[in-house]
């Protein structure tokens, strides 16, 4: 999927909450938090796939 969503935060506590902000909007993690340089915390999510729609019948 091309959309992703990123936290960034001070800390991996505050990352780890962002992302699960994310979660209970329904959105999946696709990055646990991790540490990158000059200190900085990282998460990524994405939109959960939706369910395919159902074809209209015709007769």
């Amino acid at each position: 999927m091309a959309i992703r969503i990123g936290v960034q935060a001070d800390t991996e506590e505050e990352c780890a909450e962002g992302l699960a902000q994310l979660v209970d909007r329904g959105y999946l993690p696709v990055m646990m938090p991790k540490l990158l340089t000059g200190d900085r915390w990282l998460a990524r999510a994405v939109p959960a796939p939706r369910p395919p729609t159902a074809e209209p019948t015709t007769q």
